[in-house]
């Protein structure tokens, strides 16, 4: 979701299993997953060499100022000693122990192997960790002992002997460190620590240092302001270095953050007494930590230097320096405080946004890359960890956070909640508003606001508990407690988010029922696919979202039946289909593995190939075993192995080998035209698709009545249609059967005219997710008699999901002076990103003469559609707002 250059230890190292060991282990392993290799920029070709002295002292030119990212870590690689000729670069726990000469005691049984040059490429890139370079060849005189070494300790390692197995090669002097089930000499003279936790994985879309620290837990102390549209926060990190003297802690961050302080101490023994906070007066900064162990002026702890640096468009590197004095594995906190306007994270919204018109509202979304903006942290999928909060909020605020336990202490004012699970950082989601809750199962409840409720619990009372027990039986226990569902204001950006204990989704969904069943339980399958076991790197979202889709399907097949899932599928694949027609089959973000350029921000990832290409591949998986009840009970173990960790696509296909071993006997990852490879790194639509045949009975009339509208003469066509009454079809065939007319737009205007007469008023009393489809029919075909119809939704619409798909064919046809009026109507009840965008789009729609005026109250061209997720940023690759492709054609739930 970045590694570092190991260096050899000092001399009189014993060599032993570190974290170091296990975390050159994962990174070898990410390496070969991955099939790339990230080279040292200015280094040609795999086997090049990068020379030491290359890697010179670096010295921050201003007294005081703490190094940038590349100049700490280049200085903490200066730190180490000299390397000895000849061999492998690792880490401190692979070098040989001290030896002097007569002493039989320390002298290793036998000389490690020396690496061949050219196994490992450089890894790396500008601005970003330094690159582990490439194996120097070891002198030819060790080579000399070859033939009197006795079988390593690799012969009876599982890890290295699959990555044997798929051809990959590693130094042999690592490979002996890193054996799991040997100990090496000298081990017994190792401190005993606790097992570490491998290194999370290369990501970059993610400055930290990640690599260099264990994150334990994180304390958030925060005051919602808001009158003035603010955060004020305090956060506690409590982590430990996992190599000794790290230089400084960097992390993910964001402009619209404001550093008030940044402070180091030391952690306590134990972490029974959680860190408090005391909530100043307005106007007198962020909350302030109290600790138990440390009272008074204690608990503001040793300051430290600190700075934000540009990384990319959607966030900032934080480079805090650290006391030099600090030990590996030694527990230690750093404190930030810090205030938060217009982040791209928080969605504050004035009372008039809301249904209920009474209270400001705010909530939060961090998918995929905006909680760096919410608080500083390691903003990547890899790293996991607990957290509790402490949340102060106006009188009569209503505030909720995906956590595992929450208390409400009256007498102070403010709100406790706890996550005791791992989670990472993207999944802390806070609420906040006029809410109340009611209980629909003995697990689960729903919050909404007061006029909403009573809707909400009638259309989830008892199915929730349904879905979740068909999901234990499935995949295992829920293991998040509750099973919470807050609806959210039309103001929320997409429509849904699978937030642990507390799922979001927008309010405008709840007069769709089967688009509200599918999106629930897609959040419910999430709780084991996505929150529990989660992708480490973006660039491989499909091992949440394919598999979420996957666990969805089966959850929909024994809730409702085998017919109604192929039917919603058939509607998925057909939308996959036309984005595909859109894009074209060479499009890269149609891989499963997307290679991410640095810079590009990864919610332009998010689409249906994540989502449906994803689950076809899932499907074809379970298909290879025969039985889609062994296949579930594969999926229940890989959950069990894998929870509350971060996994790589190798890792599940891995995974899926091991629990099929007759399935690996017949070699079916290479199967010619299906190999794993080609399904992970092939563009264009999926290599096999599911057998649908059960849903026909749901599917063929929408086949049969578009046949009808397509053939001639229309007028015996027409009569024909209008014998079929489309009113009692599912929600999903009438959708499907606007999208195929859709597709066929611009249609003959007769053909228009005739579906109004047959079909406008009974679509028009049908639920918004039937009538945006049928509007987009009116406006794509310029068919002015039911523009009224046109104008009415805009009026009563204020989500995205119905508002920017009308804006978009108004503006890329004939009907932009509508469009035009329409938004000057409307705009004073759109959230103000949600106006940018269309403003946006109405710029590049409208020619220069035309373009909205300054009145609107927001410029255009701002630059929040680069970083704000409201924006166009949920458009495949930097396609403007005019670009044919609609947001209707790519975007999906969370």
């Amino acid at each position: 979701m970045g590694r570092v250059l190991d260096s050899l230890a000092p001399s009189g190292t014993a060599l032993h299993h570190t974290a170091e060991a296990q975390a050159n282990l994962q990174d070898s392993r990410e390496n070969r997953v991955r099939g790339t290799a990230r080279i040292v920029p200015g280094v040609r070709g795999p086997t090049a060499k990068v020379p030491l002295a290359s890697l010179g002292k670096r010295q921050s030119r201003l007294q005081g100022c703490p190094p940038s990212r590349n100049e700490c870590r280049a200085q903490a690689e200066d730190a180490q000693p000299p390397r000895a000729p000849g061999l492998a670069l690792r880490s401190a726990a692979h070098a040989a122990p001290a030896h002097r000469p007569g002493d039989r005691t320390q002298r290793p049984r036998r000389r490690p192997r020396p690496a061949r040059a050219g196994r490992r490429t450089a890894r790396g890139r500008a601005g970003r960790l330094p690159a582990r370079l490439p194996v120097v060849p070891a002198p030819r005189r060790h080579r000399r002992r070859r033939r009197h070494r006795r079988p390593g300790p690799l012969a009876h390692c599982p890890r290295p002997a699959a990555a044997a197995a798929h051809g990959f090669h590693l130094a042999p002097v690592a490979m002996a460190a890193q054996c799991c089930c040997r100990k090496a000499p000298g081990a017994e003279a190792a401190p005993a620590r606790p097992p570490p936790e491998p290194p999370p994985a290369l990501d970059v879309a993610s400055a930290s240092s990640a690599q260099l620290f264990r994150l334990r837990h994180l304390q958030l102390g925060l005051e919602l302001r808001p009158e003035a549209r603010e955060l004020a926060g305090c956060l506690v990190l409590e982590l430990c270095a996992l190599r000794p003297a790290p230089r400084a802690l960097v992390l993910d961050a964001h402009p619209a953050l404001r550093l008030h302080s940044v402070s180091f101490r030391r952690a306590p023994a134990t972490s029974d007494s959680p860190c408090t906070f005391a909530f100043p007066a307005p106007g007198l900064g962020p909350p302030l930590p109290a600790f138990a162990d440390a009272p008074g002026a204690e608990s503001a702890g040793c300051p430290l230097a600190f700075r934000l640096d540009p990384f990319t468009d959607y966030g900032s590197s934080l480079t805090v320096t650290l006391p030099p004095e600090l030990q590996a594995h030694q527990p230690f906190q750093v404190i930030l405080r810090y205030t938060s306007t217009d982040a791209p994270a928080i969605w504050w919204l004035d009372p008039e946004l809301t249904y209920g018109n009474a209270k400001p509202f705010v909530f939060t979304q961090g998918h995929s890359v905006c909680n760096r903006s919410f608080f500083p942290c390691f903003d990547t999928p890899a790293v996991k960890c607990t957290y509790s909060a402490v949340v102060k909020a106006p009188s009569g605020v209503q505030v909720l956070m995906s956590a595992t336990r929450s208390v409400y202490v009256e007498e102070e004012g403010v709100y406790h909640f706890c996550m005791e699970h791992p989670v990472p950082a993207y999944l802390v989601a806070l609420v906040a508003g006029d809410l109340k809750p009611a209980d629909i199962g003995p697990r689960s409840r729903v919050w909404a606001e007061p006029c909403l409720l009573p809707t909400a619990t009638s259309k989830l009372s008892g199915v929730v508990e349904q879905w979740l027990s068909a999901a234990e039986r499935l995949y295992g226990p829920y293991m998040w407690g509750r099973y919470d569902i807050v609806f959210l204001p039309p103001s929320f950006p997409i429509v849904a988010m699978e937030n642990p204990c507390l799922t979001f989704i927008i309010s405008s969904i709840l007069e769709s029922d089967e688009f509200l069943v599918i999106d629930v339980i897609h959040e419910v399958a999430h709780s084991w696919f996505g929150n529990a076991v989660t992708n480490a790197t973006w660039e491989e979202m499909w091992l949440s979202e394919g598999l979420a889709t996957y666990a969805q399907r089966r959850i929909t097949t024994e809730t409702y039946g085998a017919a109604f899932t192929c039917l919603e599928t058939a509607f998925r694949l057909d939308a996959l289909h036309r984005q595909m027609r859109l894009l074209g089959e060479d499009s890269p973000v149609s891989k499963l593995q997307v290679k991410l350029e640095p810079g590009v921000n990864p919610s332009h990832l998010m689409n249906l190939f994540t989502y449906e290409k994803g689950y076809c591949f899932v499907y074809y998986l379970s298909q290879l075993c025969g039985d889609p009840q062994r296949f579930d009970d594969f999926l229940r173990a890989y959950v069990e192995k894998y929870k509350f960790t971060s996994v790589v696509a190798q890792d599940l296909l891995d995974s899926f080998l091991s629990f099929f071993p007759e399935l690996k006997e017949q070699s079916v990852d290479c199967r010619a035209g299906l190999e794993f490879e080609r399904w992970l790194n092939a563009t264009g639509p999926p290599l096999a698709e599911p057998d649908l045949s059960q849903g026909s009975s749901l599917t063929r009339p929408v086949e049969a009545l578009f046949q009808l509208w397509t053939a001639e003469p229309l007028e015996q066509a027409a009569a024909s249609a209008s014998t079929i009454d489309i009113s009692k079809w599912r929600t999903f065939q009438t959708a499907l059967f606007l999208d195929r007319l859709l597709d066929g737009s611009p249609l003959p205007q007769e053909v228009v005219m005739s579906l109004s007469k047959c079909y406008s008023s009974l679509l028009d009393s049908m639920n918004a997710e039937i009538r945006i489809r049928w509007l987009q029919i009116v406006v794509r075909n310029d068919y002015y008699p039911d523009l009224h119809r046109v104008r009415r939704f805009l009026e009563s619409q204020m989500s995205r999901m119905y508002t920017i798909p009308l804006y978009e064919d108004l503006c890329t046809g004939a009907l932009k002076s509508f469009a035009l009026e329409v938004f000057y109507q409307t705009q004073g009840r759109l959230h103000p990103n949600l106006r940018r965008t269309i403003q946006q789009i109405l710029s590049q729609g409208l020619g220069p003469s035309a373009e909205p005026s300054a009145e609107t109250g927001t410029e255009l061209g701002s630059a929040e559609a680069d970083t704000n997720p409201d924006s166009p940023a949920l458009l495949l690759g930097d396609e403007a707002p005019s670009s044919t492709i609609s947001l209707r054609d790519v975007n999906v739930s969370a």
